[in-house]
Parts: structure tokens; C-alpha cells; sequence
């Protein structure tokens, strides 16, 4: 017979309940906020679903309500320094983490609404119908609020989303004070310039934060949409600043649904392994939508998750405020410590549909008689019976509250709405919506940060070069940029180890920056979102490096929905400086799911600048303006060129490559051949083959934003011909993309269609024949020439 030993988990996982000792013991002031801010949200979810059954807005309410004990017993208590992040049913979350900060976590139930409130409840209203004056300038709406003064990082619609976001957030909170720590601006270092769109109501009052409430009682606010300016010094840090002692916290919220999501997994498993301060806050109200949580898992009790990942865990009652903040008192204990990340999960209930007024019995898949015992255990009830029990208030000293909440809404609408034309109807107020011209404001930064950059082309450096290969100038520049900014942190698989990672991009470079290259585990969804939090952050600069490209597939989600989408979403203010290396591998045999060159689908995709070498002199000078710029970047780099050798600076690092510009490798009159990478050598080599006289031009900026259409124009009004050259499939294409920019901006001075180079529909395969059968080189550039020569209508042609 085997031996069989029974196992046990090696965290604690606990629940947690109150007694009514608990509730007498409880701080008076303290139950008098949480009361406070139970009623305000509650108040303010009532007004949004009002506001929704108007049509008034626009998009989907996820209503909070029945769900407002969670966040308030878990954030009352939360300094503004702590971040919280949370899901698209985040109203009450974000509400309580910003009245605790306008507050300092302190209501009085005879004056619930100060000026600061209720500059918070107009603000996240008009957030939420989209208007200019809104945290986010109207952009974010119902599922994307952030205020980072108050720590508050930003809700998000993608189930699961932001939780890496948030273990990012976390990692800067846990290294920025650590003993023998760095600043997060070092000395002498050029100040991260902050371009932030602020909206606010001039007349007649101020609309900014911490000033006089926008809209003075009977007034009408003018909005004003502005653009300004926030350089932040070396030493300096978001608004609200950060604890000397370096415990502040993270809280990520989610629901049960995002429970089984991978990027939840993932993060649990990277949060544990490093030791993050981040509160895993599962707000389990039973229902997916319509699915409930017993159909969706085998264990439901979704705080179990954590015993997997060795993270301590608690269940609480979610309808128990007071039960919830004590859960929070021990869980922060731990995270402000250093003990690790822990799991708390609230058990509530959402009073309505997953969007909307309804409740979810009128969709049939809940009883009235289930939704009638979760609203016996109301929150707001539950405080204010245990506090009339305790002699602190009574029922008259509730419906006061109740009144002032109220009136504070009425109040918040009369500013945004006003009556409409047709009887009995209301509009928003005209003069409140966003300038329509401000619809691309701040998708990318201004790159006011490197205005002042050196920038040097190689034909006038001055300074001595060497020969060298470009994959040493990857780690030379990583090298002097690490020695120079302490904010440059480097994560991903394997950069810590194999003498510098898997194609030496980090030699030499984890002895002599210890703890800032880190190895990830293989979970390119959580250490990519774990980049863009550190990124939002403010405080580092992250460079994460992807093994091979098409792992990007699998980080999705954080690539394009997250860090590419993040400054414009919320409103345009927050950098994103965050660099995102990975290497095309395409003749060396990893097939279909290694191999792809992913430039066609950053080019598609909003937020991203992609820069792309073809020699070592110009790799240093890209990273380097990847570096220094506040947007995040696809640093491209192509396994052929790594072992090629050209011209490196012997001393001299620091240059940058002019923003914005390519470079003519060869002039020519004929047509404008355009490319990148390796390419740019398999081209020349195909026009000194065919004779015909080319403009060969490197383009090295690829997005949209970035690329040189100067130079690109100037070529094309010469030679009247486009030859489009790229190695990789038709599918995922750059040249797609970039043909149809060019035939609408060029299209008077082109005298034939646009012709491409590409490889074959297939993605590459194993084998060696059929690989090279799915790629472009010289061959095929040649043939491309060839096209492009019949179609001159010359004698000559």
C-alpha cells in the first residue's frame, strides 16, 4: 500500500466576521464616515440610473449599488497615497477612494457636503456623461475613471485588465524607498515632462482640484477645455505624493467573473513570487452577468485562489462594512510590512442588472426572493442600525444624511442638465460637451521632453568609432542609459540570466544593476501590465523585452487595451514611458509562432511609436529616444542584423537619433523604395542587381505619428514610383497599411500603383524549403524592381 500524506496550504486563509463587541468598540468618527460615504454613493448611483433611463448616458451604468459596503469599509481607511484600481462597475470604488482623499478620510453627518464633495460628486457625474469638466475631460465615462492625486489609478472595462496594471503600481510603491533606494529623478536628470488636459468651469468659479467648488449654487459653469503643461522636477512625484517610509499599498478590484481570467492568475502568481504590496480585493456578488459562480468553477469560495500562489487569504462579509474594514486593517499590516500580497474576498450583492435599472430577477435568472434577503442585509441599513443600537444616531439623524446626499446630486445635475425643449424632457447643457477638436488631443505625448536632445546623424559624428556588432550596441546603450537614469528598469524572460538573455541584449548588466533586471516568469499578460503600471507609476522606466514577437498575442489585452490606449483614455494627462523590446526571427526555423514581424499591428493600434535599426549606430540613438520620450515604444530589432557589424561610438552614448527622421541610404531617381530593418540590406542589394536607379530609404520611425512623410513626400514627387519592401506575411502587414497612407497623401504624383514586397500568406514554417518560400529577401525585392520597372513607359523600362 502507498503512504499517503494529507498536505496542507502554506498560507493562512481565514473569514472574517463582526461581533457586536466589534461594532462597540469601533471609532464613532469612523462609523459616522463610513455612513456618510455609503450614503453619497448610494445617492450618486441613484442619479446615474435615473440620469441612464433619460437617455442622458451615453453607453452602459453599471450600478454599484447593494455593492457600496466593500469599497467603503476597504478604502476609509487608505491614505491618498495608496492606489487603487478597479473594474467597469466601479463608481462606488472610485467615489470612496476620492471623498476619503478630498476628506482625509474624516465626515461630519451635520455637514456631509463641503465644497470638496461636492466638487467630487459633479465631477464624476460629468465624467460619466462625458463632459469636458469630467476627471477623464469625458473620455473614460462609466468604466474609466482615474484621479491619480487621489490615488486613484483608474477603473477599467476590460474584465481582469487592470489587475497586472495594479502589481506594477505595486512595484514602484515597494522600490522607491527601500533602503539604499534611488529617486525616481535622478539628479541632474531632465524633468519627465507631463502634458496634462484639464477641463474646468471658469465662470463663475474656479474648477480646479483642491479649489472652490466649480458651480456656486444657482450658477451656470462656461466649460473650458485647456491643454497645460506639468514638468516634474528630479525628486518629485504625482500629485499627493508618496510615504518616506515606503509602505504605502495597492488595491486591485475585480469581480468573480475576472476570478478565472489568466491575467488575474498570472498576477497573483508574479505579486506572490516578488513580494508586491498589492491587496487582491474580489468583489463576489454571485453573478457574471447572468452566470453564476458555481456554473463558472469548481470552487466558488473564489478567496481559495490564493492558497495556489501561497498569498494569505479572507473572506468577509461584504454587506458588513465595519467587517470589511477590519479584514483591510489586518490585510494592510501585512502589505505595509512587506509580508506579501493577500487576497480578501467580499461577499456582496448587486441590487440591479448587470447594466441598467432593472433588477436581475426581470431578466429571469434570479428569484425576487433572492434579491429580497440580500436587500434585508442592505450596507446602508446594517451601519445605521448598529449605530442607532449604540445610541451614536437615530432614525431622524439617518434621514438627514439621506436628505443632504440627495441634495447634493440635485444640485450636481442642475449643473450639467437643464430642461429641453420638449415637455417634460432634459438635455446636458450644450456648452459642457467636449471640443469635437479634441478628439486626438493626447494619444502621444508632445515630445516637448527632448526638445533640447543632442541628436547626431552617423555622417556628422565626430567621435571615434569601432567596429561592432548590433547586438553589443543593444547592451552598450542599455548599459550607459542604466548608468545614468536609476528610473530604467528591465524585466522579462531570461534578461537575468545566459550572460545576458537568450541573444545577449542584457550582458553584463544583472551584476552591475542589481534588482533592476528582472526575471519574469513566463507570463507575458502580467510582467507586460506590470510594465505599463510601473510605467503610469511615473517613477521608472520600464523596458520589457518579449522572447519573440508573437507572445504579443497573448499580452494583448495589456499591449493595445492597456498601455497603448491609457494617456488618451483617461483624459491625456498620463505619460507612458515604457519601452517594449522584441526581436523578428524570421529564416531562423521557430515556425509559425515565432516568427512573425509585428510592425503592421503596433502601426494599427493607437498610442504606440515602433523605431526599428538597421544598423548599431542608429540603435543607439533610437534607445536612447525611446528612453528619454514619454509615450510607449516598440523598440523592433531582426535576429539577421544582431552578428552584423557596422560603426559603434568608442565612448560617446548619449546621442539621439533625430526624431522622426529616415535616412536616405541610397539617392536615386527612379523609384522610392521603403523599408526597415533587415530589409533595407536584401534591398540595396537587389537595386545594385537590377540597375535601376533607386531612393532606397531606411524609415526607422514606423508609426503614424512618427514617420518621416517628409522625406517619404520629397522622394515619391521625384521618382513618381513606390516600392514597398517587408519580409514578413501579407496578413499582419506594414506595407498595407503603409501603401494606402501613401496613395492618399501622394496620390497626384504617383504614376503607377503602389507596388509591395511581402512574404507569402502563410506564416513561416519549420521547414527550411517552406520557410524561405514564406519570406521576403533579395530575390523577391528584385521581382518587385522588375514590377515596378515595367510600369515606367519608357523606351528604356
Amino acid at each position: 500500500m502507498p503512504r499517503v500524506k494529507r498536505l496542507s496550504p502554506g498560507a493562512d486563509w481565514s473569514e472574517l466576521s463582526t461581533t457586536a463587541a466589534d461594532w462597540k468598540a469601533a471609532d464613532p468618527a469612523l462609523l459616522a464616515t463610513i455612513l456618510g460615504q455609503l450614503h453619497l454613493i448610494r445617492a450618486f448611483e441613484e442619479t446615474v440610473l435615473e440620469l441612464a433611463g433619460e437617455g442622458l448616458v451615453h453607453g452602459p451604468a453599471h450600478s454599484s449599488i447593494g455593492q457600496e459596503g466593500g469599497a467603503v469599509g476597504s478604502i476609509v481607511a487608505l491614505r491618498s497615497e495608496d492606489g487603487v484600481n478597479g473594474s467597469h462597475r466601479g463608481h462606488h470604488q472610485f467615489l470612496a477612494k476620492a471623498l476619503t482623499h478630498v476628506t482625509k478620510g474624516s465626515l461630519a453627518l451635520d455637514d456631509l457636503v463641503t465644497p470638496a464633495v461636492a466638487e467630487v460628486l459633479q465631477r464624476t457625474l460629468a465624467e460619466i456623461l462625458g463632459l469636458a469638466q469630467g476627471y477623464c475631460a469625458g473620455r473614460g465615462g462609466s468604466m474609466h475613471l482615474q484621479w491619480l492625486e487621489a490615488g486613484a489609478l483608474g477603473t477599467n472595462a476590460i474584465v481582469g485588465g487592470g489587475v497586472p496594471m495594479a502589481v506594477g503600481n505595486a512595484w514602484a510603491q515597494r522600490h522607491s524607498y527601500l533602503p539604499g533606494g534611488r529617486p525616481p529623478v535622478p539628479p541632474g536628470a531632465r524633468p519627465m515632462a507631463k502634458t496634462a488636459i484639464v477641463s474646468d468651469a471658469r465662470e463663475p468659479g474656479e474648477y480646479l482640484p483642491g479649489g472652490r467648488p466649480p458651480v456656486p449654487p444657482g450658477a451656470r459653469p462656461m466649460a473650458k477645455t485647456a491643454i497645460v503643461s506639468d514638468a516634474r522636477e528630479p525628486g518629485e512625484y504625482l500629485p499627493g505624493g508618496r510615504s518616506p517610509d515606503g509602505s504605502d499599498l495597492t488595491v486591485t478590484y475585480f469581480g468573480d467573473g475576472a476570478a478565472n481570467i489568466g491575467s488575474v492568475l498570472e498576477s497573483l502568481n508574479l505579486a506572490s513570487a516578488w513580494k508586491l504590496p498589492v491587496c487582491f480585493f474580489i468583489e463576489n456578488n454571485g453573478y457574471a452577468v447572468s452566470t453564476t459562480v458555481a456554473e463558472a468553477t469548481g470552487e466558488p469560495r473564489l478567496s481559495a485562489r490564493a492558497l495556489g500562489f501561497g498569498i494569505t487569504a479572507w473572506q468577509v462579509d461584504g454587506m458588513d462594512p465595519l467587517a470589511v474594514h477590519l479584514v483591510m486593517e489586518r490585510a494592510a499590516a501585512r502589505l505595509r510590512s512587506g509580508e506579501g500580497p493577500v487576497v480578501v474576498e467580499a461577499l456582496v450583492y448587486r441590487f440591479f442588472h448587470q447594466n441598467g435599472p432593472y433588477p436581475g430577477s426581470a431578466f429571469g435568472y434570479r428569484t425576487k426572493e433572492e434579491e429580497a434577503s440580500w436587500r434585508a442585509r442592505d450596507p446602508l441599513e446594517r451601519v445605521a442600525d448598529e449605530m442607532i443600537k449604540l445610541g451614536l444616531i437615530d432614525a431622524a439623524c439617518v434621514a438627514a444624511v439621506r436628505g443632504q446626499a440627495v441634495a447634493a446630486m440635485r444640485q450636481a445635475v442642475a449643473a450639467l442638465v437643464e430642461p429641453d425643449a420638449a415637455p417634460g424632457k432634459r438635455r446636458i447643457r450644450p456648452e459642457l460637451w467636449p471640443d469635437p477638436a479634441f478628439v486626438d488631443v493626447g494619444i502621444r505625448g508632445d515630445l516637448s521632453e527632448i526638445a533640447d536632445a543632442r541628436t547626431v546623424e552617423q555622417e556628422q559624428f565626430t567621435g571615434t568609432m569601432k567596429r561592432g556588432k548590433l547586438i553589443d550596441a543593444v547592451a552598450r546603450v542599455m548599459d550607459r542609459r542604466m548608468d545614468t537614469d536609476e528610473r530604467i528598469v528591465v524585466l522579462g524572460e531570461d534578461v537575468h540570466k545566459l550572460n545576458g538573455g537568450t541573444n545577449g541584449a542584457t550582458k553584463g548588466l544583472p551584476k552591475k544593476y542589481p534588482g533592476r533586471v528582472l526575471g519574469t516568469p513566463i507570463s507575458e499578460n502580467a510582467f507586460a501590465g506590470l510594465g505599463g503600471g510601473l510605467a503610469l507609476d511615473g517613477r521608472f522606466r520600464p523596458v520589457v523585452e518579449f522572447m519573440y514577437p508573437d507572445f504579443l498575442w497573448v499580452a494583448a489585452d495589456q499591449v493595445f487595451n492597456q498601455i497603448g490606449k491609457a494617456r488618451h483614455m483617461f483624459g491625456g494627462r498620463s505619460p507612458v514611458p515604457l519601452v517594449l523590446r522584441t526581436k523578428v526571427a524570421m529564416g531562423t526555423g521557430y515556425g509559425s509562432q515565432h516568427l512573425m514581424d509585428p510592425a503592421g499591428i503596433f502601426a494599427t493600434s493607437p498610442g504606440w511609436r515602433i523605431m526599428a535599426a538597421s544598423t548599431p549606430y542608429d540603435y543607439v540613438g533610437l534607445m536612447n529616444a525611446a528612453l528619454a520620450i514619454d509615450d510607449p515604444v516598440l523598440m523592433l530589432e531582426h535576429v539577421d542584423l544582431y552578428q552584423a557589424e557596422g560603426e559603434i561610438p568608442a565612448d560617446d552614448l548619449d546621442y539621439q537619433i533625430p526624431f522622426g527622421r529616415a535616412a536616405i541610404r541610397r539617392a536615386g531617381s527612379d523609384v522610392t523604395v521603403l523599408t526597415y530593418l533587415s530589409m533595407v540590406a536584401h534591398a540595396a542589394a537587389a537595386i545594385e542587381q537590377t540597375g535601376i536607379d533607386a531612393e532606397l530609404i531606411d524609415l526607422r520611425f514606423l508609426d503614424r505619428a512618427s514617420l518621416d512623410w517628409a522625406t517619404v513626400g520629397e522622394s515619391i514627387k521625384k521618382t513618381n514610383a513606390v516600392l514597398i519592401v517587408e519580409q514578413g506575411a501579407q496578413g499582419t502587414s506594414y506595407g498595407g497599411w503603409l501603401a494606402d497612407e501613401v496613395q492618399r497623401r501622394f496620390f497626384d504624383w504617383i504614376d503607377q500603383p503602389v507596388q509591395r514586397v511581402t512574404g507569402s500568406e502563410a506564416s513561416p514554417s519549420i521547414s527550411r524549403v517552406l520557410e524561405r518560400a514564406a519570406i521576403a529577401r533579395t530575390e523577391e525585392v528584385i521581382a518587385g524592381l522588375e514590377r515596378v520597372r515595367k510600369g515606367f513607359g519608357r523606351a528604356d523600362a
